[in-house]
């Protein structure tokens, strides 16, 4: 592997994906500084360098804990009044709802506080609205509902610092509220009791990046604390070990696509560690439906075991996930585990649909305004509960935000799900268009919101938001480039590297898995396999031939320049990983990008 001593000028030319690329070139004696820290691995110590960690900082990057990354509670504004309420609660034996969103995140926040609750003999009632009849967040009639059923104190996760006039309503029917969560605000708070939420303008706390179930996590530590002070835990009682839990942490942290630095990826490592001892039964059955053998990686969290947990929210019944997590009875959890396998494999029939229907809106907008900040697309019969799939889809295939809003025969709202690109902010401007009310309702984080919208307002909210977007996109130019940590050879690409890249992990958002270089390379074989994928192998000057993959890259410009016969020489830009598909154990290079190689251009 080659480690470049200066970043090259970007008169390169564009990639296929229409980006340049360029070369993380970190200061030398940095590197030197922080391989003397890791075993004298140049290659480890690049990396590190380059995502700016600094050199007393790698021991605790390499091996994250707790014990390095917890905040004290108290730094998070309204924890003292949150952690009063429901210690009173716990002291009083009140009845308990938790009021949960019905995505990954929901789900193991509510099954964390009902796990909690239950340790000290309270089961509390778990209400996820359905997405289809009641949408998303607290609602009038949630809350009459509830204090129908006699519930004294609600908490709310991941939703309901915003729902300002359902929490109203409820506060009014006498429940006591309290709201954990970490959505943007904009500055306006629901009339809770408490909201305990990082992102919170008046919270200091530093831990903005936290998850629903990473607060919820926190305010728990905070609890035991208050517990500790109240003196429940003198005598027979047993104070609960949050560790025991951290697989649901990892997991929620993972499928809300927080990214992985400080606590969040001390709680990732940590849980992956409870994940694999399957403690859970839900979450081993899962696994198990899912023909998962061993749930070691933050690709089994995000690709195998939450989509199946989304499923429910989105197609099924929203309960479904957090009921899976909760059950202490292996026959129970096996029969939902199976119906969320089911599930998942219907949203993908369904997604595929709408994802082609998108894709042609999407490019005959593209078409017709290639400048335009954002795609905008909607239709009347797309499914509510898979277009955030979708807009995901988009924003990768068009490098840019994208917004897709469907509604059903005779529903006067639509709905709508938006994933942004990094360095532009789609919560907040759809959080500004709610405010000056060209949507019903719309808020979420910098890289996804959602929003309800009449189906006749979509062409001006469109034009809104792409006015909104402007100078975001104008001033981030960080789309036009794609890095690669280090330049390699193919014979390079071996299992031993493979290895030593695996102490950097958990990758995915702000620690993403190193990416690679490969230069006049040329294909040898290529053949298209599994729905859409073209499988290649590949050897440069070395004579070394290495395994290639490109996903869903049939009928792109990507896949079409690998499957050409004429095979020029390529530069390729890709991932190592180790392919253990059907029990093998191979080398591969995961292609996410590629150009003609200098000497073919």
């Amino acid at each position: 592997m080659t480690l470049p001593q200066s970043v090259p000028a970007p008169a390169l030319p564009l990639s296929l994906s229409g980006r340049y690329w360029r070369i993380a070139a970190p200061d030398p004696a940095l590197v030197r500084e922080i391989a003397a820290r890791c075993g004298g691995d140049m290659i480890l110590a690049h990396i590190l360098a380059s995502r700016e960690i600094a050199p007393d900082k790698v021991a605790d990057w390499l091996k994250p804990t707790l014990r390095a990354f917890f905040p004290d509670p108290a730094r998070f504004i309204d924890m003292d009044k949150a952690v009063d309420i429901i210690a009173d609660a716990l002291e009083t034996r009140s009845s308990i709802a938790i009021f949960a969103d019905y995505d990954v995140d929901g789900a193991t926040s509510a099954a964390l506080w009902t796990l909690y609750l239950r340790h000290f003999g309270l089961d509390p009632i778990i209400y996820v609205p359905e997405r289809l009849t009641e949408g998303y967040g607290p609602s009038k009639l949630a809350f009459k509902r509830l204090q129908a059923e006699g519930v004294d104190l609600v908490i709310t996760v991941d939703c309901g610092a915003t729902a300002i006039e359902a929490i109203g309503h409820g506060v009014a029917l006498g429940l006591t509220i309290v709201v954990i969560d970490h959505h943007l605000t904009g500055g306006v708070h629901a009339p809770a009791a408490a909201i305990v939420n990082p992102n919170r303008p008046d919270c200091a706390s530093g831990e903005g990046a936290l998850t629903a179930v990473g607060v919820s996590l926190v305010v728990l530590a905070g609890l035991n604390r208050e517990g500790r002070a109240r003196g429940w835990f003198a005598h027979d009682q047993v104070e609960p070990d949050l560790k025991q839990w951290l697989d649901l942490a990892a997991l929620g942290t993972v499928c809300d696509v927080a990214p992985l630095r400080g606590l969040n990826r001390a709680l990732v490592a940590q849980g992956l560690k409870v994940l694999e001892a399957r403690r859970s039964l839900g979450l081993a059955a899962l696994a198990s439906a899912a023909e998962i053998t061993s749930v070691n990686s933050v690709y089994h969290l995000g690709f195998g075991l939450g989509p199946r947990i989304n499923a429910g929210g989105r197609i099924g019944r929203s309960r479904l996930g957090a009921e899976l997590l909760t059950t202490t009875d292996a026959q129970i959890a096996h029969g939902l585990a199976a119906e969320l396998n089911a599930l998942n494999a219907e949203r993908r029939q369904i997604e595929a649909t709408i994802l082609a229907e998108a894709t042609e809106a999407a490019q005959r907008q593209h078409a017709d305004d290639a400048a335009m900040p954002v795609i905008v697309v909607g239709q009347e019969g797309w499914h509510p509960g898979v277009i955030g799939i979708v807009a995901g889809r988009l924003r990768e295939a068009f490098n840019k935000p994208a917004i897709v809003i469907g509604w059903l025969a005779g529903e006067a709202l639509a709905r709508g799900s938006g994933r942004s690109t990094p360095g532009v902010n789609l919560g907040a401007a759809i959080g500004s268009l709610y405010r000056d009310g060209v949507l019903a309702a719309g808020g979420g984080h910098a890289m996804a919101a959602g929003l309800s919208i009449l189906p006749d307002q979509i062409d001006e909210f469109r034009t809104r938001l792409a006015e909104r977007l402007a100078d975001d996109w104008r001033d981030n130019t960080e789309r036009l480039f794609v890095q690669a940590d280090l330049v390699g050879s193919l014979a390079g690409a071996n299992a031993s590297l493979v290895d030593r890249l695996a102490q950097l992990a958990p990758f995915g958002p702000g620690n993403p898995q190193p990416r690679f270089l490969w230069p006049s390379v040329r294909v040898v074989l290529s053949r298209i396999v599994g729905a859409g994928h073209v499988s290649v192998s590949l050897t440069d000057d070395t004579g070394a031939r290495v395994a290639a993959i490109a996903f869903r890259a049939v009928e792109s410009a990507l896949g079409a320049a690998l499957l050409d016969p004429g095979r020029p020489a390529l530069d390729i830009l890709g991932k190592l990983s180790r392919d253990r598909f059907r029990g093998g154990d191979q080398v591969q290079i995961d292609i996410e990008d590629l150009r003609l190689a200098a000497l073919a251009r």
